[in-house]
């Protein structure tokens, strides 16, 4: 399943979570319940995916769920004819694979590609229903942070399709000056993630062309800028206001 040279590494019980805690703590922590990580860390296994590896594919049958100890994993879904959308960008302490828990679906519904040298631990699916089912408090967690993860998606699906191509690339930077947004004396907020337009285009269904138009006519107001990939937002205001925005709270508006 982990394609493209990854690196499989493995510790012994104990040891494990050690190491990937001071993994962690050097990256930005996504709000994955500590118990539910716990999890991961205790009975998982660690591996090493390089750049542009997959992780799992969409339709490939389910076998792990993968916790991301560092880097950084897209998860999309692909058509027959090479389109693509993608839903998130994971972080550190963050979950893949949380949609088929106690699911009688027995495929990936998602593909996850990393799109750096990334570290996460693979548990087996059967392994960690029966962890979640042991301990009902852990479990009451667990649905509360997937109905947080559903309510991210409603909202990112609410702005693709009721406000157009310019609202799914307005709200997705919006989304991600609150995932990795700077912000600097000047009142701007610089984006601290590279992305390329093929990037953005993926992530607001939508084409490279469309983006690089779009793109060039906010800058044209100076909305925004870029250098490298990285993006300065200078107006969010009018980003919200074309998007009618409705100031989600900062834990749903976001790109992870």
């Amino acid at each position: 399943m982990y394609r493209n040279n990854s690196i499989f590494l493995c510790y012994n019980e104990g040891k494990l979570g050690k190491v990937v805690d001071d993994m962690v703590n050097s990256y930005t922590i996504a709000p994955l319940p500590d118990n539910i990580s716990k999890i991961f860390k205790e009975n998982g296994s660690l591996i090493k995916i390089s750049k542009g590896s997959h992780i799992c594919l969409e339709g490939e049958r389910v076998k792990d769920i993968f916790y991301v100890v560092s880097g950084k994993v897209i998860l999309s879904k692909e058509t027959v004819s090479g389109k693509e959308l993608t839903l998130r960008i994971c972080g550190s302490n963050d979950c893949i694979g949380e949609g088929i828990i106690f699911s009688k679906t027995g495929y990936y519904p998602l593909s996850a590609k990393a799109l750096e040298p990334s570290t996460v631990i693979t548990l087996d699916r059967n392994l960690f229903e029966m962890c979640l089912s042991q301990e009902p408090t852990i479990l009451i967690e667990c649905i509360k942070w997937l109905q947080l993860q559903n309510l991210k998606t409603q909202t990112k699906m609410r702005d693709l399709l009721l406000y157009g191509k310019k609202g799914a690339l307005y709200s997705t930077i919006i989304r991600l000056t609150n995932t990795y947004g700077i912000f600097q004396d000047s009142g701007d907020i610089v984006i601290d993630y590279p992305l390329t337009n093929s990037d953005l285009a993926n992530l607001c269904a939508t084409s490279r062309e469309v983006i690089n138009r779009m793109l060039h006519d906010l800058k044209k107001q100076k909305v925004i800028s870029f250098d490298k990939s990285i993006i300065t937002v200078h107006n969010l205001e009018f980003l919200k206001n074309e998007c009618e925005c409705e100031n989600c709270p900062l834990s749903v508006c976001r790109i992870d």
